[in-house]
């Protein structure tokens, strides 16, 4: 007796195709979300987008931070912008929430970086990565790595930066664009760092 061939299981290269010729992140589950955690997202432009990290850049991030804004259960507590990319640190209701929240900010960043370029097409990398933060060390880490990221690469690179630097990319030179947090996890890591700095 011939043996049937097998069907069924994992065949190479089935399933959903994910979009852009060249995505950088794969389609993977998200990570369990409550709202009791906030969230480290990477958000990265490709690599023809026009820098972030200008004065026209900047108005069409802040343009997209302020329209994120208007989408319930979401919030931006800390941002920071490179020339490819934006560090946020966000709070959410739910992993609906944080699509929700998420969706709107690329939407209206591709609009303004695409009519800034006078082209079309996408701007964002195919995915954007969301680090979910546990502990309030976590949250230290990802607050401070915010805060110094320009300057942290521009070290990296072998500039020198100058005394009492402070990024006007960054939320910490744009508070209004920022909400306050309201999960225990950040207000604690926050109370922490205010106290350090008081030392």
């Amino acid at each position: 007796m011939l043996p049937l061939p097998a069907r069924g299981g994992r065949r190479p290269g089935a399933g959903r195709k994910p979009k852009g010729a060249e995505p950088e992140l794969p389609h993977v589950a998200r990570p369990h979300l409550s709202r009791h955690h906030p969230v480290h997202v990477t958000v990265r432009v490709r690599p023809h987008v026009w820098s972030l990290r200008s004065q026209r850049g900047m108005a069409v991030v802040e343009s997209a931070l302020r329209g994120a804004a208007l989408r319930p259960g979401f919030r931006v507590v800390r941002f920071s912008v490179q020339g490819n990319h934006l560090h946020l640190v966000v709070e959410a209701a739910s992993a609906a929430a944080l699509t929700s929240g998420m969706k709107a900010l690329a939407i209206r960043l591709a609009r303004g970086m695409n009519g800034l370029m006078g082209r079309r097409g996408p701007v964002l990398e195919d995915r954007y990565h969301a680090h979910v933060l546990r502990t309030p060390a976590e949250v230290r880490r990802a607050l401070a790595y915010i805060a110094d990221n320009f300057a942290g690469h521009a070290r990296r690179w072998g500039e020198a930066m100058p005394e009492g630097f402070r990024d006007r990319f960054g939320s910490a030179e744009r508070p209004e664009l920022v909400e306050k947090g309201e999960t225990w996890l950040l207000r604690r890591a926050m109370t922490s760092a205010e106290s350090s700095d008081g030392e």
